[in-house]
């Protein structure tokens, strides 16, 4: 009774905030996965920003229990913990907001605060408004889409990494405000950086404490239904390590980068040599760091076609997935590479890929880049921060 005592009292005053107090100018919050570390679109958006506008007060929102971490990783960052009394103050007066994922729908925004929504890529899956049944606990169908129209109300700008995902986002978002098709600035680096070696091997020596050796990322996307509580998602393995191990050469590695909201109970006892889970390091330098990716129905494939490397794709769950649970927008045997339906066959496509990756699927990437990657320049980022230094 208390809690949600305090907790409406602390809506009545963010929102007063909203309301009666003008906005500072150039200021700047960022958040990224509603306050993960800062990563993804914002944290590319807000490293351009800095060199562009060094006088600027640029803030990023984490969770009280990641701001000492944060703090601790990201010396020069300013913090402030989300929720806090600071942060209360802050945001509703921000000149700008920078987010990659909604805000609690019963925020505010102050009408002369700027809200870039970066989103945080390309839709595989069904989205917002398209979702026929959702499925996630702690809401149901009707209020889910109910508060998404409201967010998306709110935002002045959306970023589309590709004409493809501009329409989707247009009818599964029902926005209608500016379209900034653009590309993603978490993806310039991507662009880059994609034949620089150098800087690769910097990176593996950095995550993974080596340069020798291939590199296998495995990056799959969670499911809506493999909960243990609201909030609190589930990790499941698909393949046996011991398999995988067999596979690789002594050198290789396979890195896991779970989706971020499933929690980090993976176990890898007996495999560490081989096996390391990446959670918290920036998507951009595993991509970049790996030799080949492994995925499900993830958005990363759009992100990593850009570096034209070889791709698996392993759907084991494919028939309920599609069916009864989010449902795709395009067809899923075009995506960029070979797809395995059960473990056996997926043992055998990655020794083949391992090995040499076959000429009919390099063709088929290449068809795919050229729907997909067309608006990735490399100056997405630096169109973005145009746009803030324009209407501050």
């Amino acid at each position: 009774m208390i809690k949600k005592m305090i907790s409406r009292i602390y809506r009545i005053f963010f929102n007063l905030n909203a309301s009666i107090f003008p906005v500072k100018k150039k200021t700047v919050l960022f958040e990224s996965f509603n306050g993960k570390l800062p990563s993804d679109n914002p944290y590319y958006i807000y490293l351009e920003l800095k060199k562009q506008q060094p006088d600027w007060d640029l803030v990023w929102g984490v969770k009280g229990s990641l701001y000492d971490k944060a703090k601790k990783d990201y010396p020069d960052f300013k913090f402030i913990k989300r929720f806090s009394l600071q942060w209360l103050l802050f945001t509703p007066r921000a000149q700008f907001w920078v987010f990659n994922a909604r805000m609690p729908h019963w925020l505010k925004k102050n009408k002369a605060t700027t809200y870039i929504q970066t989103w945080h890529g390309t839709p595989l899956k069904k989205l917002g408004l398209d979702i026929e049944t959702v499925a996630m606990p702690g809401t149901d169908s009707v209020t889910y889409k109910k508060n998404f129209i409201l967010e998306t109300a709110r935002w002045d700008y959306l970023i589309a990494p590709n004409e493809y995902s501009h329409k989707i986002f247009e009818q599964a978002f029902r926005f209608k405000n500016n379209f900034l098709d653009i590309g993603y600035p978490r993806n310039d680096i991507l662009v880059q950086k994609k034949y620089d070696e150098e800087y690769k091997n910097s990176l593996k020596e950095k995550i993974i404490g080596k340069t020798n050796g291939r590199v296998i990322l495995y990056a799959p996307t969670w499911r809506d239904d493999y909960f243990v509580s609201k909030g609190n998602y589930k990790f499941f393995m698909p393949f046996d390590l011991s398999r995988i191990v067999q596979i690789l050469v002594d050198e290789d590695t396979l890195v896991i980068r779970p989706h971020y909201l499933v929690g980090d109970s993976i176990d890898i006892s007996g495999y560490e040599k081989n096996v390391k889970i990446c959670l918290d390091e920036d998507i951009n330098d595993l991509y970049l760091i790996s030799d080949m990716m492994v995925t499900d129905y993830s958005s990363v494939m759009f992100d990593y076609a850009i570096l034209e490397r070889p791709m698996l794709f392993y759907p084991y769950d494919i028939k309920h997935y599609q069916h009864e649970l989010r449902g795709f927008y395009f067809d899923y045997s075009e995506v960029p590479g070979p797809i395995a339906v059960d473990e056996e066959e997926f043992y055998l496509y990655l020794e083949q890929i391992c090995n040499n990756f076959p000429k009919a699927f390099q063709i088929k990437l290449n068809h795919f880049n050229l729907k997909f990657s067309e608006w990735e320049s490399g100056i997405a980022a630096k169109k973005v921060c145009q746009i803030l230094s324009e209407e501050s």
